[in-house]
């Protein structure tokens, strides 16, 4: 059964408290959503919001006409009249998602209206998107909460309207208040008395149990899901668009459209767009998640993949990893060496591993990129060994000033010297070292991500931890420093990306 998926990343994912696109990051995202992962539609604002969101929506529309997409963005209007209809019209827009109310409390207490007398009003405006050539949907907003306590209600409300243009009724969790079997229940409910009508279900993730009604809504034969990229959405958010693919696809066998090779690299950008962090955790998308931390779990993978499941990181353009850390065995960190291409004999092998578990111990991050260092160090390696070293540096800050660094620097054995200006103590040093390196007509990696970790206590003297990832002829990869300047840990990490850089 081929499933239809409508993002509103754009419209309720905006609803984040802090969340704000731009009229160019919609646009982008837009055109991620409809072209790259391939959704079936996008709901892409409220109407009568702002001036500014009216220009954006204007944007997307007419991005979307030359596309040919127009009919699968969709935009929120309201029972007014007509007055949302006129903006969708005059932002180009094609398709309204009228919000109704799905419960008798909303409509009698909020609207202060009968049943039919909202119900009059709706049709009003269903006549004039018929007249203006604009297709329609029905939110009924707080449906659950109206089929737990007013299901008459809910089903006179279908029963007026199922007969008029409507192309599908939304059903909204508007709440998150609904569990598994409650949304499995009023779904079947409702897919069983109206066959003939197409519904979606709107969830929201008050309970942490939106992906399991999603779950449930399918099973009752929801045939339509809304969700938002990386669980955008009010107070907890709406249902993760890299979870319910996971979950329709492997649990229930449905298919989507949906390109799952691309759903990690939107859900980056809508990360650095939104400002809010995936959490490392979160499944599918989490930094961590194709992650194995115990050596038992990576020596079963050396043997028939003992511990894969169906959530193959390569699916969704990832690769699985092995971390280094107190729970790390043998085969965790001969995974990471084959990586590297390094091999090691059984007593180096037991060196390393009890280092590894030392640093694990002080709760160090001990990353791929540490382990030629770490081996280095157990195997009694001196620093006369790396080739590239930093034998001295300045850096100065002064008020009014842009700062300055000197640095000199030694490459198997041969000294160089570079000063240069910066935005920043670690920019000017960079920038001293693209000197030395453009002499020398070497390429220098090109820095894409730098992040500090300070541990929680606000002491001042607390050992920062600088990750800088780096891009060098294709390969993306990461350095770390560890000291209690943040200049200082960023210079190591930058000095172990350049012998890192060396030995390849």
């Amino acid at each position: 059964m081929q499933i239809e998926i409508l993002d509103t990343t754009l419209r309720d994912g905006e609803q984040t408290s802090g969340v704000s696109f731009a009229a160019q990051e919609k646009l982008s995202i837009a055109r991620l959503l409809l072209e790259e992962l391939k959704v079936d539609r996008i709901e892409i604002a409220s109407a009568r919001v702002s001036e500014g969101e009216f220009e954006a929506v204007k944007r997307v529309c007419e991005w979307a006409r030359k596309r040919k997409h127009l009919d699968k963005v969709e935009i929120l209007g309201f029972v007014d009249g007509g007055v949302s209809l006129d903006w969708i019209e005059q932002a180009g827009g094609k398709v309204i998602n009228l919000l109704c109310k799905g419960s008798q409390k909303h409509c009698e207490q909020q609207l202060r209206k009968t049943a039919d007398e909202h119900i009059a009003d709706i049709r009003f405006i269903i006549g004039k998107a018929v007249e203006k050539g604009i297709d329609i949907n029905l939110y009924l907003e707080d449906w659950s909460n109206g089929m737990l306590q007013s299901p008459e209600y809910v089903f006179h409300f279908l029963d007026s309207l199922k007969e008029e243009p409507v192309k599908r009724f939304m059903l909204p969790d508007t709440l998150g208040i609904l569990n598994p079997y409650q949304t499995y229940d009023l779904c079947k409910t409702i897919c069983t008395r109206y066959p003939a009508l197409r519904f979606d279900f709107h969830a929201h993730n008050d309970y942490d149990l939106a992906v399991a009604n999603v779950f449930s809504a399918a099973k009752a034969g929801v045939k339509g899901f809304h969700c938002t990229i990386n669980g955008l959405g009010e107070r907890a958010g709406n249902a993760p668009l890299s979870s319910i693919l996971a979950v329709l696809h492997d649990q229930l066998n449905l298919r989507t459209r949906i390109d799952e090779s691309k759903v990690n690299q939107v859900s980056r950008v809508v990360e650095s767009y939104s400002g809010i962090r995936i959490p490392s955790n979160k499944p599918v998308i989490g930094e961590h998640v194709f992650t194995q931390c115990a050596g038992v779990h990576a020596d079963g993978d050396s043997k028939n993949n003992l511990y894969f499941n169906d959530l193959l990181p390569e699916r969704f353009g990832r690769t699985r990893e092995y971390a280094l850390g107190k729970t790390s065995g043998k085969a965790n960190i001969r995974k990471n060496l084959e990586a590297l291409g390094i091999e090691l004999d059984e007593e180096s092998m037991r060196k390393v591993t009890e280092r590894i578990i030392a640093l694990g111990d002080k709760k160090e991050l001990v990353t791929q990129e540490d382990l030629p260092y770490i081996i280095s160090d157990v195997l009694k390696h001196d620093d006369q060994d790396q080739p590239i070293r930093i034998l001295n540096y300045s850096l100065s800050l002064a008020q009014g000033l842009r700062p300055v660094a000197v640095i000199k620097m030694e490459i198997h054995g041969t000294p160089y010297e570079a000063t240069s200006i910066g935005d920043g103590q670690f920019d000017a040093f960079v920038k001293a070292l693209r000197q030395i390196y453009k002499q020398l007509k070497r390429p220098f990696p090109m820095l894409t991500n730098y992040t500090v970790d300070i541990p929680p206590g606000g002491r001042t003297d607390a050992l920062v931890q600088t990750v800088i990832t780096w891009e060098h002829n294709g390969h993306a990869f990461k350095t770390r420093g560890l000291d209690a300047d943040q200049t200082e840990a960023a210079i190591q990490a930058t000095v172990k990306m350049l012998n890192q850089i060396e030995r390849m």
